[in-house]
């Protein structure tokens, strides 16, 4: 009879990205290794370790095929012992990546890891579909499945989210508002400062390129994605951006050597799937797995929950769901402002959380936060981390 392995903790120590940018945008040159290594070697200075410390660097990315982790690990000088997975699990990808990272640490599998996401739109290689005869002219493959609809696949999702919870189009407008003067409050209180990597020295490479808002006239005036009824417009959901966003992981042996600094420990992580009718509510449902899941905790402990919404419906299905104040639920803003950068998304989101967990001014004010994400295909990861 066997038993099962002893896990030990797991302790992010460092957390950095890049400013977000539209594709075309601040990234339009860079690819994957050029846009992800310097982050790498940020995050490493951050942890106060080399890069012939990390063992396996985990990456998540939806578009540049092969496995771009290995190239991001040579580019950043990890060596070529290093062993390195790509993660595909769409835009929860970034997280999975976190996340099967600090299981290899809990197995002492590793003891320093590599893990996040990065997407480079810009760069990434075209998909195009196979002919079906000589004749056929080739066709482009976006990406989002295609199932014959006008609008977006995501957007579909989320209005089907919208109408089943009520959510209607004003209070959407309303969060989507809201979350803008958040980015717009923490941006003046100079919070992403820590956590952005410069590219280059110019002043654009330090922030994200987001969309701006002025009013909620502006975006009543916005024309629906789906007309004549739909409750989605181009300013209540979140844009498509490339960036990238990185983490690293170390067993508790490293920690207590590089002097206990502040730091998350992982506390319990979770996929869920859900119906192909319920898509967008996904990050609701694992959520839900995550707090039962976690024997002892109890929702009223949880004090943070960062997340990279398609939208301003699923933000608040979430809101609504765990009964989330304004400054609960991505309080410096969220996906609606900076963007959405698919593999890389939900490692933003860690990133995020880091910051107010453990870099920020009232870091261990709130000892308990999660990142939770959907994904095309119905699946929702999610995580919980204690400040340490």
């Amino acid at each position: 009879m066997t038993s099962a392995p002893v896990l030990g903790p797991a302790y992010i120590i460092a957390a950095r990205r890049t400013a977000l940018g539209r594709p075309g945008g601040l990234h339009k040159s860079r690819r994957i290794e050029s846009l992800t290594s310097p982050v790498v070697l940020a995050a490493l200075e951050d942890a106060g370790l080399e890069p012939g410390a990390v063992d396996e660097i985990i990456f998540g990315n939806t578009t540049a095929g092969g496995n771009p982790a290995r190239i991001i690990g040579l580019a950043a000088g990890l060596g070529e012992g290093v062993p390195a997975l790509t993660v595909d699990r769409q835009c929860a990808s970034g997280l999975d990546a976190i996340l099967l990272g600090a299981r290899a640490v809990a197995l002492s599998e590793a003891r320093v890891v590599v893990a996040g996401g990065g997407e480079s739109l810009s760069t990434a290689p075209w998909r195009v579909a196979r002919p079906k005869s000589l004749f056929q002219t080739p066709r482009f493959l976006g990406l989002e499945p295609e199932d014959g609809a006008a609008a977006p696949h995501s957007v579909t999702a989320s209005e089907t989210l919208a109408r089943r919870l009520g959510i209607g189009r004003e209070r959407q407008d309303a969060y989507a508002l809201q979350s803008h003067l958040k980015a717009e409050r923490a941006a003046g209180e100079r919070r992403f400062v820590r956590e952005i990597v410069p590219l280059r020295m110019a002043a654009g490479e330090a922030r994200d390129e987001s969309a701006e808002v002025e009013s909620l006239q502006d975006l009543a005036e916005l024309v629906p994605i789906v007309p004549p009824d739909g409750t989605h417009t181009h300013g209540n959901i979140s844009a498509p951006q490339e960036g990238a966003a990185i983490a690293v992981i170390v067993a508790q042996e490293v920690w207590a050597a590089l002097g206990r600094p502040h730091a998350m420990r992982l506390a319990g992580g979770v996929t869920q799937g859900v119906g192909a009718s319920e898509e967008a509510r996904a990050p609701v449902a694992a959520l839900e797995k995550l707090m039962r899941t976690n024997s002892g905790f109890s929702r009223d402990k949880l004090a943070l929950v960062e997340m990279s919404e398609t939208s301003a419906a699923q933000a608040l299905a979430v809101r609504d769901a765990f009964d989330l104040a304004d400054e609960e639920l991505s309080p410096d803003g969220g996906a609606l402002v900076r963007g959405y950068p698919l593999g890389a998304a939900s490692a933003v989101s860690l990133v995020r959380l880091f910051t107010r967990m453990v870099r920020s001014p009232e870091a261990g004010q709130r000892p308990y936060g999660a990142v939770t994400q959907g994904a095309i295909g119905g699946l929702g990861v999610a995580a919980l981390f204690e400040a340490v």
